[in-house]
């Protein structure tokens, strides 16, 4: 789907690549873009700053993990500014690098409201009308940890497990209507963004915010079914589906590092 003339909806859409999409949605034409995050600081900041570009930005502070706080800002987003064309399923959170046995039941509820229930909590508010007027497009952004398992980071590679396997059943189900509403799927590797701090990548390169956010935008007006980040993620999916699981551990585990990754993750800042 083409930017032009659309209203897109980012969520987490006030820092890294969520706001870079904003300033690409633009660029291609979008006539209004509004952004959720959490923080009030971020979002008026995005908001001037965008505003002073002479761009048409609505901001607002959105708990996208509470299904009645989405529902509410759905509503008020509708009547507010129209019916959303394109909605940017952005937000995400990691919480630590501890193994499983050290995690909180806080910490995984958290982690899979952010990253697994939010997003079908707000597709639930907008998709329906999307459906009705057979136009619209849906972006999941969700990660390579959800087709390729990590050590110390059981409850986030569980969360994008969730979102991609919901993201493609959704797909396929509007496939069978025969609906010209699309989804995406994304599952980039780290991004430089402040959110994977520490980590340590030796065999594929972090990735550079901008060139995965345009990378996304793209697969976007193309309506690509699924996009993952960068082509290396395929050949290490391709390698662990045609690989024993012993070797494909010890190739790419041990030998790539893959599986050392968070050792020594510390996170954004605050």
């Amino acid at each position: 789907m083409k930017f032009k003339d659309r209203l897109v909806l980012i969520t987490g859409g006030t820092s890294g690549i969520g706001r870079i999409m904003a300033r690409m949605a633009f660029e291609r034409g979008a006539r209004k873009v509004v952004v959720w995050g959490t923080s009030q600081h971020k979002i008026d900041d995005t908001v001037a700053e965008f505003s002073a570009k002479g761009y048409d930005i609505a901001g607002y502070s959105v708990d996208v993990s509470d299904a009645k706080a989405v529902e509410m800002a759905a509503i008020n987003l509708r009547a507010t500014h129209g019916e959303v064309d394109i909605l940017i399923n952005n937000a995400g959170v990691v919480t630590s690098n501890r193994t499983f046995d050290g995690y909180s039941v806080e910490e995984i509820d958290r982690t899979m409201d952010i990253n697994s229930k939010a997003p079908m909590y707000v597709a639930l508010q907008l998709l329906p009308q999307m459906v009705k007027r057979n136009s619209g497009h849906i972006c999941n952004i969700a990660s390579a940890a959800g087709m390729i398992a990590n050590p110390r980071m059981s409850v986030y590679v569980a969360s994008k497990w969730a979102v991609i396997g919901w993201s493609e059943s959704m797909r396929i189900e509007l496939k069978q209507q025969r609906s010209d509403v699309h989804v995406t799927t994304v599952a980039p590797y780290y991004i430089n963004t402040g959110m994977f701090d520490g980590v340590k990548s030796p065999i594929l390169p972090i990735l550079e915010p901008e060139a995965t956010a345009r990378t996304i935008i793209r697969a976007i007006e193309r309506n690509k079914d699924f996009k993952g980040i960068p082509l290396g993620f395929h050949l290490i999916r391709l390698a662990q589906g045609l690989l024993p699981t012993s070797w494909f551990e010890f190739i790419f585990g041990r030998c790539f590092g893959i599986f050392s990754t968070m050792d020594n993750f510390t996170g954004r800042k605050k």
